[in-house]
């Protein structure tokens, strides 16, 4: 049985540059250098045939320890919640009225950067507080 040594995560969307520096800012990913013999990525995308000019991009953990994400241009748009989201984590260590402080500012900078907020979740007995947000083309996801 073999084991699994990397996970990448992909993203289907309309405009993978613009969602991957996205995530980049929300999760301090970083792009990768551009492939040996080109020295930027632009200059690599114009050796492509036009058709595949911005149609896919990628970011990763600058760390090494997260995900690679990936991002692919689809001609369909987002139609239905996504069956799979993203969880970022903020308030691990905070409780109560600290750890929403710490969900509510990361919030607002999220906000910022073009993502929308969809509801906030107070904790109750069974569940911690969190905030359903939207990404820059609508893919939801979690601050908890």
């Amino acid at each position: 049985m073999s084991s699994i040594r990397q996970v990448q995560i992909t993203f289907d969307c309309a405009e993978p540059e613009r969602v991957a520096r996205f995530w980049c800012e929300v999760l301090g990913y970083v792009v990768p250098p551009p492939p040996e013999g080109f020295a930027t990525w632009a200059e690599f995308e114009r050796s492509l045939p036009p058709e595949r000019w911005g149609a896919s991009f990628a970011c990763g953990d600058p760390s090494g320890v997260g995900p690679r994400l990936y991002f692919q241009r689809v001609p369909e748009g987002k139609v239905v919640k996504n069956r799979l989201h993203l969880d970022v984590r903020v308030g691990t260590g905070l409780v109560g009225d600290e750890r929403l402080a710490a969900l509510k500012a990361e919030c607002e900078r999220l906000l910022a950067l073009g993502a929308v907020c969809v509801r906030v979740m107070e904790a109750d007995e069974e569940n911690e507080s969190c905030i359903v947000m939207q990404d820059v083309e609508g893919n939801e996801f979690c601050l908890d």
